[in-house]
């Protein structure tokens, strides 16, 4: 082989994954940027509106209910996905009968599609036929509107959400916790400590880059909420589980408000990461 194809052979290998980044990663972003000056239909032309669009952000009540009701979803979910995933972990992590089992089992709800899982949890939380209602009424409860009651729905919501991805979450936790020394519990066991003092002690200070990782992980996730209330409410009642995606799928795919719909998708991109970078200092402080 001459030495001229010698230098062109690595960067014929990695062209594929070149032309993928650009066309699917740097197009869509660098036109989503320039979206955020225009007003667009898709059918019409393109107009020039200058930082309209950004000001039509400021009073648009909606959006920021929407982002309301995501913050309402994360103040959910994320601590009951972390709390739950971390106690799966902790079990897990001891010698009990069928280890690996229940191990896939916990993982196995996170590789179901999205749309599945959703239809599954609409048979168990619809008002009138819906599974957990009808085991309320056979013990002489009421039903509950987990879907049609604006102050349950989103709650309802992230419940459902955490069951489907705290498989996930509980293998990452195992892997934090298999990488604690046991030097470490032998030593407090030696001073007595209790098991719960050894958690806060020795094991959350040791997986502090786990935990992180996690919460990360649960805020982009549940920034982009969609799927869920979608298809269980379209967003409803009054508005109550309205997500920022959801809201921003609306504004490009039922309106037509491409160029808008680009500048939410900017400025929400700029809040998950100012969230993240929030997150970061105070974990990295208080853990």
């Amino acid at each position: 082989m001459s030495r001229r194809k010698k230098k062109i052979l690595p960067y014929f290998m990695v062209s594929p994954y070149l032309i993928h980044l650009l066309a699917f990663t740097t197009f869509p972003v660098l036109f989503s940027l320039f979206l955020t000056f225009f007003k667009w239909n898709i059918i019409g032309p393109m107009e020039w509106t200058g930082l309209g669009n950004w000001e039509r952000i400021v009073n648009d009540r909606l959006f920021w209910k929407a982002i309301l009701n995501t913050f309402k979803f994360l103040a959910v979910h994320i601590p009951l996905q972390i709390g739950v995933a971390l106690l799966l972990a902790e079990v897990l992590n001891q010698k009990i009968f069928m280890r690996g089992f229940f191990r896939a089992a916990f993982f196995m709800p996170f590789v179901i599609s999205g749309v599945v899982v959703t239809i599954l949890w609409q048979q168990l939380l619809g008002f009138e036929t819906g599974v957990i209602n009808r085991i309320l009424v056979s013990i002489g409860l009421g039903k509950v509107g987990w879907l049609i009651d604006p102050k349950v729905a989103i709650v309802s919501i992230a419940i459902m959400a955490t069951w489907k991805n705290v498989g996930l979450y509980v293998i990452l936790f195992l892997v934090g916790l298999q990488t604690v020394p046991k030097q470490y519990y032998e030593a407090a066991d030696l001073e007595g400590a209790s098991h719960w003092q050894k958690f806060i002690n020795i094991t959350v200070p040791m997986i502090n880059p786990t935990i992180f990782m996690v919460v990360v992980l649960s805020t982009i996730g549940g920034f982009s909420l969609f799927i869920e209330p979608y298809i269980l409410t379209g967003g409803g009642p009054l508005n109550s589980t309205l997500s920022a995606v959801l809201y921003i799928y609306k504004q490009a795919f039922e309106y037509y408000h491409m160029g808008y719909s680009a500048t939410l998708g900017v400025f929400f991109a700029i809040l998950v990461m100012f969230v993240v970078i929030v997150q970061k200092k105070f974990i990295e402080q208080d853990v």
